[in-house]
């Protein structure tokens, strides 16, 4: 998959990352904010990762409900980056200041039963994402949005927690307990006693009557806008299925997160959503693939039973055959990649050795033994790295195997996390790298 035409193309408006938890899509979507933005794009990161690694990455303080400027951008051609937080309950309480008269909207805002699902009903975070989004496409101030899609359980809850939360506000519950309001006066109390006594003397007796009277005021506040929330919910979700929107999936080269990847594959082709691509994130690699798992541990243990001397010039094998060019070339590259720490400082000083004591001992025998043993490490790290390659092959192979029109693009793991500005572009690169 080669990322730069999707982001240079002035008809993509919205780039979704999605994914499961913790398989760095806070960070792809940073990273592709920065790339486009610098390639003439003027972008808007929407994050709802509370982690707030976005921020820091980017250089600013915090980031809220409010699109902040990324200064250190170096565009071209007008190029700018925004970055936000969504604030959930913020967001829900903006719907609901523009869409009702000021009396009503305190009134809704100051409710206990409000107070609670705006703040953690399940669902809500998904649904106010939503609709944020709707709100970032609508303004018209950008012309390529990048999501990163809420934490979750589950990488489909993003789509649907929209309209489960959209069902509930509109649904036939909600409308049982408008009822009363509707009615207005003593014919409503008593449609209410009549129609929901038994209902009501349940939930009064595990949630409480105060619980029940909070969530009937909410209602009689909220009667006007009910509607509306399923609306919106469906214009986003059109505005996801339609041309100009693009789907990438995030994940590990692990078992489970590619299994998450194929369900939200699978979930997109049934709802007509448009998918760029997969990203496979922190891919390892090694500069000495052609040094096999089994050789290098056979080696290492030759090293630790002394079975294998320094086979330079002057010098005979006591066991085994030389070792080939290429392979004296990948046991150096293997050597190379994994940092030999420094011996630790004695406690005490060293004693005097009476050389007479020792029977045919050199200091060229002591550093053998030390480039042995240290030897013998390095080979056997480097056989887990193959372990570790040769698992991450598999599971990439069985994925491939079950999506082959899935297009994908490798990110090569960093040694450290992304903290700044230059991390994403290094992300970004290897992105459109591929490899």
């Amino acid at each position: 998959m080669d990322l730069d035409p999707l982001i240079d193309d002035l008809g993509t408006r919205i780039i979704v990352c999605c994914g499961a938890g913790g398989v760095g899509k806070t960070t792809t979507a940073a990273a592709l904010g920065v790339r486009a933005a610098e390639r003439g794009r003027r972008v808007v990161v929407l994050t709802i990762d509370p982690a707030r690694r976005l921020a820091q990455s980017m250089g600013i303080d915090s980031l809220d409900n409010t699109p902040r400027k990324v200064d250190g951008i170096k565009g071209s051609d007008g190029g700018e980056l925004h970055a936000m937080m969504l604030d959930m309950k913020r967001t829900f309480d903006e719907i609901v200041e523009s869409h009702a008269e000021p009396d009503r909207a305190r009134a809704i805002l100051e409710n206990p039963f409000y107070q609670s699902l705006s703040a953690g009903f399940a669902g809500t975070q998904e649904y106010m994402a939503m609709e944020k989004l709707g709100q970032l496409r609508a303004r018209d101030e950008w012309d390529l949005i990048v999501v990163d899609t809420p934490p979750s359980r589950s990488a489909l809850d993003f789509l649907d927690a929209p309209k489960r939360l959209g069902s509930f506000l509109d649904g036939k519950f909600i409308k049982l307990l408008m009822a009363p309001a509707k009615v207005g006066g003593r014919a409503g109390m008593k449609f209410l006693n009549v129609g929901m006594s038994m209902m009501t003397g349940t939930l009064g007796k595990l949630l409480g009557g105060q619980f029940l009277k909070d969530v009937q005021t909410f209602v009689a506040a909220m009667d006007t806008m009910f509607g509306g929330f399923r609306t919106r919910a469906d214009a986003t979700y059109k505005l996801l299925q339609a041309p100009g929107t693009a789907f990438l999936v995030v994940a590990t080269p692990e078992r489970d997160a590619l299994r998450e990847a194929a369900y939200f594959v699978e979930r997109l082709a049934a709802e007509g959503m448009p998918l760029a691509g997969l990203v496979l994130n922190r891919v390892h690699g090694s500069g000495a693939a052609r040094l096999s798992a089994e050789r290098a541990r056979a080696a290492a243990e030759n090293l630790d039973e002394g079975r294998i001397v320094d086979q330079g010039g002057g010098k005979t094998d006591r066991s085994g055959s030389p070792a080939t060019a290429h392979e004296q070339s990948d046991l150096a590259t293997a050597a190379a990649a994994h940092p030999v720490p420094e011996a630790a400082p004695t406690a005490e000083p060293a004693q005097e050795t009476d050389v007479s004591d020792v029977d045919d001992v050199e200091a060229d025998d002591v550093d053998d033994a030390d480039v042995r043993h240290l030897t013998a490490g390095l080979l056997r790290l480097h056989a887990e790295r193959m372990r570790v390659l040769a698992r991450e092959q598999r599971t990439r192979d069985r994925f491939t195997a079950l999506h082959p029109e899935v297009a994908v693009t490798e990110v090569a793991a960093l040694p450290g996390d992304v903290h700044d500005l230059a991390g994403l572009r290094a992300i970004g690169d290897r992105l459109t790298a591929g490899r």
